[in-house]
């Protein structure tokens, strides 16, 4: 029990009966005895108090785990992790940026305000040349679409009926008429034999 071998045992014996004496010792045995069950029993109940102790630390600290997760307030500490010192809600709450509220913007143009439509000059102005050269394009390079195929949306069809006298030849296609002797001819085209005696007039 206290690290105590039998032969040791025998000798704290041995000396208690020489001191005691036989007479006393089976007296002197019993009140050993009872000394080590007092000793005992208070030992028992000391761990039975220290564990309840033990016990009960754990159940409050259950106890408090509980109470602050029922009283946890999630939003609250949300903004003290972001934001701990308020400088965010302080920037944000700047009477600079409340100066106008969003909704007084206007949304759209009213059909009044909407600027006019200015049609673009005329066909024959696009295609006449600022310097005096005359045009290679023919005026009236195509013509104006009329009934569009079915396939072709009505919306969009009136779309490009609109758009038409607007558009022209752009300068990286060919245009419909070139310059031949003195002549305006379709491109890749053989010129006519009235053409070279033309020419030979001319010459």
């Amino acid at each position: 029990m206290f690290d105590f071998a039998w032969s040791e045992f025998a000798l704290v014996g041995v000396v208690a009966l020489l001191v005691i004496g036989p007479k006393d010792m089976p007296a002197a045995i019993r009140s050993v005895a009872k000394v080590v069950r007092k000793a005992r029993k208070l030992a028992g109940e000391f761990q039975g108090h220290v564990d309840e102790m033990v016990r009960e630390a754990d159940l409050g600290e259950v106890r408090d785990h509980v109470r602050s997760l029922r009283s946890l307030d999630v939003r609250s500490q949300i903004l003290k992790t972001i934001d701990n010192d308020g400088s965010l809600r302080r920037s944000l709450d700047d009477p600079v940026l409340k100066g106008r509220p969003f909704d007084d913007r206007p949304t759209a143009l009213s059909a009044p305000e909407a600027p006019s439509f200015v049609p673009p000059p005329p066909r024959a102005e696009i295609g006449t040349s600022p310097l005096g050269i005359p045009s290679l394009m023919d005026e009236g390079a195509g013509p104006a679409p009329g009934e569009a195929p079915a396939i072709i949306p009505p919306t969009i069809a009136r779309r490009v009926a609109n758009a038409w006298p607007r558009l022209h030849t752009p300068a990286i296609v060919p245009p419909a008429r070139v310059l031949h002797g003195n002549r305006r001819v379709a491109p890749f085209v053989p010129p006519q034999v009235g053409a070279k005696s033309d020419r030979e007039s001319t010459s």
